[in-house]
């Protein structure tokens, strides 16, 4: 039998006589077929934080899908699938249109904001493909998340601290924001409003397992006050379980800096 390719077409391989019928259901397992759509076709764009266990996503017709797949009887319009890894798959807006409008917000968001960062769509490119499907269900909740949505995040958390700050009455932040540190290196503060140089850093688990994360860390929230920055540094136990002390603290720091309270 030779080597092929996987995955293939199976009328394919037969009719190239790649490999027999008989070596076909030995040896080979068939995949379900369809258009990969949601967190699969995010996956294959590259999008980070999916996690592996996850149903794959599919769009077809047949909805009697086995275990561990997620299948999905959407109308796809021409433009919004393409080939990927040698698979169909939805296009990046048309993986956010789907997406936003099947999740809830604080969900939809963090995979929303991951799929823009890691693709070149825009907010733009998904309400094109709205206004091609105007009558699907859920617009309502994909235009709140596309409301929120930013690209600038690097993380879910980083989502769902712009949503509190957002949903609080806060300012909308800044994301990956620049600043320049002394001998021209570039400092990057998650998010914040540079206006009023406060900034916020969202410090994951590497911050305290990598022992060069942890010394430039040690530079970092030393120069960043000496530039003039006030910079509030956030963990997930905080984000979870203290998030009011966190709202306190941002908005002490925006009023001592001038900020107009909105909040």
């Amino acid at each position: 039998m030779e080597a092929i390719d996987w995955p293939f077409r199976a009328d394919e391989a037969l009719e190239a006589r790649a490999l027999t019928f008989r070596e076909l259901r030995r040896f080979h397992s068939s995949v379900y077929p369809g258009v990969l759509a949601g967190l699969s076709a995010s996956a294959l764009l590259g999008t980070k934080w999916i996690e592996a266990e996850m149903p794959a996503e599919l769009i077809y017709t047949n909805r009697r899908a086995p275990s561990m797949l997620s299948v999905h009887s959407d109308v796809l319009a021409p433009g919004e699938t393409q080939t990927l890894a040698g698979m169909t798959a939805t296009t990046p807006a048309r993986t956010a249109f789907d997406l936003g409008r099947r999740l809830e917000l604080a969900d939809g968001l963090q995979r929303v904001d991951a799929l823009m960062n890691a693709t070149d769509m825009k907010v733009a490119d998904v309400e094109a493909v709205i206004a091609t499907h105007p009558g699907a269900r859920g617009l309502v909740q994909l235009r709140q998340t596309l409301e929120f949505a930013d690209g600038g995040a690097e993380s879910p958390y980083e989502s769902l601290t712009r949503l509190l700050l957002i949903e609080a009455g806060f300012p909308r932040p800044q994301t990956q924001i620049r600043v320049l540190g002394w001998d021209g290196f570039v400092w990057r503060i998650d998010l914040g409003w540079p206006e009023f140089r406060v900034g916020v850093d969202f410090d994951g688990a590497h911050h305290w397992s990598d022992s060069k994360q942890r010394s430039r860390d040690t530079v970092r929230y030393w120069q960043l006050p000496q530039l003039g920055w006030v910079d509030i540094r956030l963990t997930s136990g905080i984000l979870h379980n203290r998030p009011q002390m966190f709202l306190d603290r941002v908005g002490a720091a925006l009023v001592d800096r001038g900020c107009p309270k909105t909040w």
